[in-house]
């Protein structure tokens, strides 16, 4: 077993990282919707401390998956896929990245903006990466919560597209993304020729 991607599958290790990445962020997104509405207390900023030290985790993560995918390479297209597909696949693959790769960045201007210190875990602290500010902290907040809902939004039109693949187009693009054997390729639907009706005799 190679560890790397093949021309026809993801490795496991970037199957491992895109998983691992994706149950963070609904974890992270939860607790964020969660904990805005909740009244100050103990609870409260424990919270925010755990948001804060796995959005870090959520950015060093993606930063491994980049580095990784450029080490390992990517599997071919699915045979088949029209270009078109591939072009808006390939596309969309990048603003995930861009978006992953920005929400815990801007949450950690937010963080500096406010004055607080970001911990990671009560291991170590990060430095500021922005200077202490109302108007920037107010900023990063909004564009937080909104990179946070176009992650979503896109995220829910790549699972759609990956369910459409298999359920509709009886290929690979899912199952290549599991370990082997998890999810079996339906095969594609064959129609048999109707008999040709024999011809009156003459």
């Amino acid at each position: 077993m190679t560890w790397k991607n093949t021309p026809d599958r993801w490795g496991p290790v970037s199957q491992l990282l895109h998983w691992l990445i994706v149950i963070l962020i609904l974890g992270m997104g939860t607790v964020g919707l969660v904990m805005t509405e909740m009244r100050n207390s103990p609870d409260k900023i424990q919270l925010y401390v755990l948001h804060k030290s796995f959005g870090i985790t959520v950015l060093a993560l993606i930063t491994l998956r980049l580095l990784w995918r450029l080490y390992a390479g990517t599997p071919r297209p699915v045979p088949g896929t029209p270009h078109w597909q591939e072009r808006i696949a390939s596309l969309t693959h990048a603003a995930l990245y861009a978006l992953v790769f920005a929400i815990p960045v801007s949450g950690w201007v937010l963080n500096s903006a406010a004055g607080f210190p970001l911990r990671w875990f009560g291991l170590f602290n990060l430095p500021a990466i922005a200077a202490k500010s109302e108007s920037l902290h107010e900023l990063a907040e909004d564009v937080h919560e909104w990179l946070f809902w176009t992650l979503i939004a896109l995220a829910l039109v790549h699972a759609a597209a990956a369910i459409f693949h298999h359920v509709f187009q009886h290929d690979a693009t899912l199952a290549r993304m599991l370990p082997r054997g998890w999810l079996r390729v339906p095969a594609a639907p064959t129609f048999s020729p109707s008999p040709e009706e024999p011809r009156d005799a003459v």
